[in-house]
């Protein structure tokens, strides 16, 4: 289900987290967007800022203390993990909170210790590595050759970063 590995965007964030500079920041998500299919790039615009594509997916922290022991090997892609939680917040009704609590623990039994952290940030809305709207703005620009003005018009028109990429 598409070709992006999670880890590989866990292991931007971390990356992102670790430099101070915009410049920086910009060039390691340009990065990560150059190997990322058309499908994949909203999705990856949202995680390394921070956000759920679904906004809220009805788990806090509290369902977050104890999960699974993290996996030995990636396996996970980016567009898996969004499906996987597109499925958590879309669980309602009677015995939801337990169908949600089984579907997070095994996206987290198939998630490293990297992408795990990660997982944990981006559910309890704590990915706090700097790359916001002005930093998605530069590396689509640097991703996509083009340049910044235009993917600045590109934004004010729809609204989102994500869509844009």
């Amino acid at each position: 289900m598409g070709s992006l590995a999670f880890v590989d965007v866990a292991e931007a964030s971390r990356r992102i987290a670790g430099e101070a500079g915009r410049t920086a920041k910009a060039e390691i998500v340009a990065e990560c967007l150059r190997g990322a299919a058309p499908e994949e790039a909203p999705v990856l615009v949202a995680y390394l800022s921070g956000a759920l594509t679904q906004r809220q997916i009805g788990v806090g922290p509290a369902a977050l203390r104890e999960v699974p022991g993290p996996a030995e090997t990636a396996s996970l892609s980016l567009l898996e993990v969004d499906a996987a939680l597109e499925v958590v917040g879309a669980t309602t009704g009677a015995g939801s909170q337990a169908t949600r609590r089984g579907l997070v623990d095994t996206l987290f039994a198939r998630a490293t210790a990297v992408e795990q952290r990660f997982l944990i940030g981006l559910l309890v809305g704590e990915v706090r590595q700097g790359a916001l709207d002005g930093v998605m703005v530069d590396a689509i620009a640097r991703a996509a050759e083009v340049p910044v003005a235009a993917v600045r018009r590109a934004l004010m028109l729809r609204g989102a970063a994500g869509p844009v990429a």
